[in-house]
């Protein structure tokens, strides 16, 4: 059990390298990877800030492990944030382009 708590929470750790491997990436000279999957470590980044703590939460409940539990719902509060951020200002509240009226 504490085995799978760990590697869920390493999991859980690699979501900023992912969003920010592209940029890494691009800095050692490889600009192809940002131009053309770049999007998809912004969607892998996502995936795993929002899935390890969930599958974390239901591990720790099951194993009846307090500690882990609490750790995994700060984990999924901090997770929340930079999501919610995106939801909001990337897909329900975009910028108007310049001349268009809102």
């Amino acid at each position: 059990m504490d085995r799978i708590i760990r590697a869920l929470s390493w999991w859980w750790a690699s979501a900023p390298l992912l969003l920010f491997a592209p940029a890494i990436a691009y800095a050692v000279g490889l600009p192809d990877v940002r131009r053309e999957i770049g999007w998809v470590f912004g969607l892998m980044a996502l995936f795993n800030a929002a899935l390890a703590p969930t599958a974390g939460l239901v591990v720790a409940q099951v194993g009846g492990r307090g500690e882990a539990r609490r750790r995994f719902l700060i984990m999924a509060a901090a997770s929340g944030v930079p999501i919610l951020f995106f939801l909001f200002f990337g897909v329900l509240f975009p910028e108007c382009p310049d001349g268009y009226h809102c």
